[in-house]
């Protein structure tokens, strides 16, 4: 029997990258389409396009504002007053007694080390609009393990994950009366989501860590460059942390908020706003879209 020459093998702990299926132009185009019919019937809306220049002609309504404003806990009444004014607001330490707030990555390792994940690898900011972003399985062990090498360029990240072993540990408000899944973002410092706008109400909760997070109203999308990912997605090539504004000089005129959000703190994101965010520090953060009109609209 002859041996097998091991060097010339892969490692058999090693992630190996997985790229999306590719689909013919036609095939895109009609599960586009598909995608962007249910998303409209979803919100109750004609289509996307109109819900989102609905969006972009209230937010030119919009009082100008220097700070992300603070709102005391609210109910889901108060809440949805607060909001149906179209501005973000953050509700402080209202997650600071979720069980989750107690964890640590060790918890994480030793309570969910075999859950798989999927992490962002490489260069997932420039990709992160892109349908053939690069992205790593493995369990969360060897995340972990992975995000505490310390290797050079972007942290890996694990973003926008349904992880469902979590979601007992949290205890949102009953505040969106139709809530898309918990999604879950872990990572060490320097992890990034680039500047993008959702078109969906957010509820976004710093867990621990901290997070930096830049914000412009949706009307200022005229300044930003928008390039759509999908029907309500659209990202932004231009970074505020590192203005380019020989490349994007519209840029200049953006109107950009500064926020740092701590633990337990409780982030609204009203649908349309544009924003960017690094983690400060290793960082557990999650988030729940509203699948419903916007509160600005309703």
């Amino acid at each position: 029997m002859l041996e097998k020459d091991e060097s010339s093998l892969p490692e058999a702990d090693a992630p190996q990258p997985r790229l999306p299926p590719r689909l013919t132009p036609a095939d895109a185009l009609a599960r586009k389409a598909q995608r962007e019919r249910r998303d409209a019937a979803m919100r109750g809306v004609a289509s996307i396009d109109a819900m989102r220049a609905a969006i972009r002609d209230a937010a030119r309504k919009l009082p100008a504002i220097l700070a992300v404003p603070r709102a005391a806990k609210l109910d889901a009444a108060g809440f949805r007053r607060r909001a149906a004014e179209g501005l973000p607001f953050l509700v402080p330490g209202l997650a600071s007694h979720w069980p989750l707030a107690t964890f640590t990555p060790q918890t994480l390792r030793e309570r969910f080390g075999t859950v798989p994940v999927r992490a962002r690898v490489g260069d997932y900011v420039g990709t992160a609009f892109a349908p053939d972003r690069a992205m790593q399985d493995m369990s969360m062990l060897e995340y972990l393990d992975l995000a505490a090498g310390g290797a050079e360029g972007l942290p890996p990240y694990l973003g926008n994950l349904e992880l469902r072993e979590l979601n007992r540990f949290c205890h949102w408000p009953a505040w969106f009366a139709k809530p898309g899944p918990p999604r879950f973002w872990l990572g060490p410092a320097g992890t990034v989501t680039p500047l993008h706008a959702d078109y969906d109400d957010n509820l976004f909760v710093q867990i621990w860590g901290r997070k930096r997070i830049l914000l412009a109203p949706p009307h200022h999308d005229a300044f930003l460059y928008p390039r759509e990912a999908n029907a309500l997605l659209y990202g932004s090539p231009f970074d505020p942390e590192a203005p380019d504004f020989d490349a994007y000089p519209l840029a200049r005129q953006a109107a950009l908020l500064e926020l740092i959000v701590e633990p337990g703190d409780m982030l609204y994101v009203p649908a349309g706003w544009y924003h960017q965010v690094r983690s400060l520090s290793f960082s557990l953060s999650s988030n729940r879209w509203s699948r419903t009109l916007p509160l600005a609209l309703a």
